[in-house]
């Protein structure tokens, strides 16, 4: 062979080599062949597991037809519709039709490797790619953008899946997902594009979005999430409304990966507008004999005030809810707005009108697996039958979420099967509401405290409470057992008891100890929404016990054991926003006891607390709250010291914990006392930290008093005084992942010769 030929050959043999790959990859085919031959058999081929009928069935083209390379076609594209095969060729050999197959291995195993953030549990829910099943390499590519998905959701961005295959004997595979997770794609930096009159700092404590730092370890709102996004251009928007921008919009909002894919730049471009203030405001009603200057009264803006987009939202509810008391059933308040351009003006005039007629047909509840379904109908403010609220169903739908037995909670309403009735679709989702916790914590009264509690929140899924705790600390110790069904008999009346066991290290104050054993049964039921009442009986064995020999006479007289009855009731009167770090509202509690109903003490007594919140400017909170309490012997009775107030620690700081009161004049032993006042003004004050750390400035002044001994004085030596205790000082408090930290500094500036102070306290705790 000459050398040019020998080159020829080389070089179509290398063309030919390039070329099978490409072919090979091409989809399945039918052969062409010539139309109109008939068939005389059908011949499958390459089939391992699929049985030939099976193919058979797929097939348009049967033995005795005359072959169809259009009915070939379809049969081809339904043999490779059902994913058992890579490859299908039709052909026609002579009269014989041929039918060749290459079968998909079967999955063997599915696992992932590489995967520390998300466990294997939930990334093998994701995909669909299961052990037995065929393996496509389509379903394959599917299951890579779920998992990405998965990390992307996590803040992962920089994360990559590489899926392994691994082939086994007898047509098997092992698919494996190789992850590499990479890090949280954080929030790099968030910027304003338009904003004139706040800062941009100041519109990052209004979003949900945050910067990374450091801090925000245990948070997931300094990850990317579109959603969030979303739902930050509208708190913009509610917070440019509430401060009079009526004109405000948001006019985009762009999230950019950076090239290295480390972070995301987010820009909020924005429009202002102008600033805007209340004009004219009135109210018209069409409701014949209702009172309009009463419904005025409801009005919590006046003419001349900032526009506040939250107040007319208010001020439409408390009108609504108003007229419904009153016996108005269908009820309609719509503010109606007019813009001034010129003046800068906003005209806001409540047209109180009679709503359409609707009626609640049915109440369709679903997504509840243990929840029994009479606890969440018994939450609603309306029933099957009664005219439709979208105040009520508003306040039915809170009531559900503030169970804590639902993660999520929709209420919507759907056409009935009239024009004047609907039906309430109630969609939960349910959660956890067993609880094991732990805790650990400090405080100056205390000491070192460490709980462990097992409790169920919705019992056999009937909304019953459960609890079983144990507090051992090195000055006290609690162990306690309590059960609330919260509507006794079907009705809107809470019943409970609980059966407790405590101990209390007292040597510090007044050289002894004391114990109890007891239980006690309890109703409560609401009058409104912010007001409730509780009666309770309780039964407990008292014991003053290791009394050291310099103990005051009057402790050593009441060594021993003895049985205490006592019925008790509280009204309370709450209407704060929140019951840690409140902003505004207010709280009211009596309490009333009689002890005598048997036993061997006799007393009544009496408290009275309260405290009220009112944000001065943005996060600057002031409260002022008081305590008062009396108690008296019946009978002649000697009062016990386990019965007494004693006043200090929290209750008057700068004080020690019964650090002032009566006082035995030889040991120092605090006595307790019969009468005391309590009152308290602080203000809570940012302290330029970033607002989701929660730290706070506290600046405080206390005062108090305690006087009265309830011992016979000529017995025994005594300090006593009604002089008020006066200090004054600043604390910080840290609402920590690891639970609530506070300390205290103050100065007593009024005080008795007798009195022990403290300056310092500190407390933490949490339960984890």
């Amino acid at each position: 062979m000459s050398l040019n030929l020998r080159w020829a050959v080389l070089a179509i043999a290398a063309l030919l080599a390039l070329v099978e790959p490409s072919l090979a990859q091409q989809p399945p085919r039918a052969v062409p062949a010539q139309a109109g031959g008939r068939i005389t058999a059908v011949q499958i081929q390459g089939n391992v597991r699929a049985e030939p009928e099976t193919i058979r069935s797929y097939l348009q083209l049967k033995e005795g037809d005359a072959y169809d390379p259009a009915a070939a076609d379809r049969s081809l594209k339904a043999l490779f519709a059902t994913g058992l095969f890579s490859d299908v060729v039709i052909d026609m050999q002579g009269s014989t039709l041929v039918v060749r197959v290459t079968e998909n291995p079967i999955l063997n195993r599915v696992a992932f490797e590489g995967n520390r953030k998300i466990d294997d549990d939930k990334l093998r829910d994701e995909v669909q790619s299961k052990p037995r099943q065929v393996f496509t390499r389509a379903r394959v590519q599917a299951d890579v953008e779920r998992l990405l998905s998965i990390y992307r959701r996590s803040g992962r961005y920089n994360a990559t899946v590489e899926p392994k295959i691994i082939r086994l004997e007898q047509g098997r595979v092992d698919l494996v997902f190789e992850i590499d997770e990479g890090d949280v794609t954080g929030i790099k930096r968030i910027s304003f594009v338009g904003n004139e009159h706040f800062s941009d700092g100041t519109l990052r404590g209004k979003i949900r979005t945050s910067e990374t730092a450091w801090w925000r370890f245990l948070s997931s709102d300094d990850r990317f999430d579109p959603d969030r996004l979303n739902l930050d251009r509208e708190l913009l928007r509610k917070f440019y409304l509430s401060e009079g921008y009526a004109d405000f919009r948001v006019v985009s909002a762009v999230a950019e990966l950076a090239p290295d894919r480390s972070g995301f730049f987010i820009t909020f471009t924005i429009t202002e507008g102008e600033r805007y203030k209340f004009g004219k405001i009135d109210v018209n009603s069409r409701f014949e004999g209702l009172d309009i200057d009463k419904l005025k009264s409801y009005l919590t803006m006046s003419e001349g005030d900032w526009y506040d987009a939250d107040e007319v939202e208010k001020t439409v509810t408390a009108m609504a809810d108003a007229v419904g008391t009153l016996g108005y059933a269908f009820v309609e308040v719509r503010p109606n707005i007019r813009r001034n351009k010129e003046d800068r003006t906003v005209d806001v005039t409540f047209d109180v009108q009679e709503g359409p007629r609707v009626y609640v047909e049915r109440i369709n509840i679903s997504g509840n697996t243990r929840t029994l379904d009479k606890v969440i109908r018994r939450e609603f403010r309306l029933s099957e039958g009664d005219a439709f609220s979208t105040a009520k169903v508003r306040r039915s739908q809170q009531r559900l979420k503030n169970l804590g037995f639902f993660e999520k909670v929709d209420v919507s309403a759907a056409p009935g099967s009239a024009q004047d009735k609907t039906n309430l679709e109630v969609q939960v989702v349910e959660q956890s509401t067993g609880e094991i916790s732990f805790g650990a914590g400090y405080s100056t009264t205390s000491g070192i405290l460490g709980d462990i509690s097992i409790r169920e929140r919705n019992l056999l899924g009937k909304g019953q409470d459960l609890r079983l705790g144990l507090s051992l600390g090195t000055l006290s110790t609690l162990i306690d057992l309590s059960f609330t069904e919260p509507y006794f008999m079907d009705r809107a009346v809470s019943a409970g008891f609980d059966i407790f066991r405590t101990s209390n290290d007292r040597q510090n104050i007044a050289s002894y100890s004391d114990r109890s054993l007891g239980f006690a049964l309890r109703a409560g039921w609401a009058y409104t929404e912010h007001t409730r009442q509780t009666v309770r009986y309780t039964l407990r064995q008292s014991e003053i016990y290791n009394v050291q020999p310099w103990a005051s006479s009057i402790v050593q007289r009441q060594s021993g054991s003895s049985v205490v009855s006592e019925i008790s009731q509280t009204i309370g009167w709450d209407t704060r926003d929140a019951r840690l770090n409140a902003t505004k509202g207010w709280l009211l509690r009596n309490t009333l006891a009689y002890g005598g109903l048997g036993g061997d003490e006799y007393y009544v007594r009496g408290t009275i607390d309260g405290v009220i919140y009112q944000t001065i400017i943005e996060d600057f909170v002031a409260s002022i709250g008081g305590s008062v309490g009396a108690i008296a012997p019946l009978s002649g009775s000697t009062l016990r010291l386990n019965n007494r107030f004693f006043i200090g620690g929290d209750t008057l700081r700068g004080f020690a914990v019964g650090g002032i009161g009566p006082r035995d004049a030889n040991t120092t032993d605090s006595l307790g006392g019969k009468y005391y006042y309590t009152g308290t003004a602080e203000l809570s004050f940012p302290l330029g930290l970033p607002k989701e750390i929660g730290i706070l400035g506290k600046a405080f002044v206390d005062v108090g008093s305690l006087w009265g001994p309830a011992d016979d004085p000529t017995q025994v030596s005594l300090f006593d005084s009604q002089l008020m205790r006066v200090a004054t000082g600043v604390g910080i408090q840290w609402i920590s992942p690891f639970g609530p930290i506070r300390v205290d500094y103050a100065i007593p500036i009024q005080k008795e010769f007798f009195d022990k102070t403290e300056n310092f306290r500190f407390s933490f705790g949490t339960r984890f």
